[in-house]
């Protein structure tokens, strides 16, 4: 039973800090839909769409590159347990949709990752996948952390 083993090494790591893993999900999701915000505005500057941040230069660029980076990171938790412990499930329509835009996730992760990397398509690329990547992300956290904050609890 090697997979209730993982389940329950997991359950134990993540409850020596939070109350539940439902409750770490949460909280590492919206630490990620934060980050993923600091990563669009900081875009945003990096693009010129805005003015209030400080000029564009090595200080956004940096703060860009490990906001996403440390993101991705908040991430890895989440998907582990929905992905080896729960599984697809459809059993309502709030369900469905965040397991189908989870499936989504990573691949849109890479496709943005590999659109960062090649220097030959449209200027349109690059924003439009890391858009895609961070609506993403806040669909899942609609449908899950605002959903347990809301309906369950807002505590760890």
């Amino acid at each position: 039973m090697l997979l209730a083993d993982v389940s329950e090494t997991y359950t134990d790591l993540v409850t020596s800090v939070f109350s539940s893993t439902i409750a770490a999900k949460a909280w590492f999701a919206t630490a990620a839909v934060i980050l993923a915000l600091v990563q669009v505005t900081t875009a945003a500057r990096i693009y010129g769409k805005l003015r209030f941040l400080p000029e564009r230069g090595a200080a956004i660029a940096t703060t860009h590159r490990w906001s996403g980076r440390i993101a991705f990171l908040c991430t890895l938790p989440v998907f582990f347990h929905c992905v080896t412990i729960l599984g697809f499930q459809t059993p309502d329509a709030r369900v469905a949709i965040h397991s189908l835009m989870g499936t989504f996730l990573y691949g849109v992760f890479a496709a943005k990752v590999l659109v960062v990397r090649d220097r030959s398509l449209p200027a349109w690329a690059l924003p439009t996948a890391g858009l895609t990547l961070a609506s993403l992300l806040v669909v899942l956290w609609l449908s899950s952390s605002l959903w347990y904050f809301t309906n369950v609890s807002f505590g760890f």
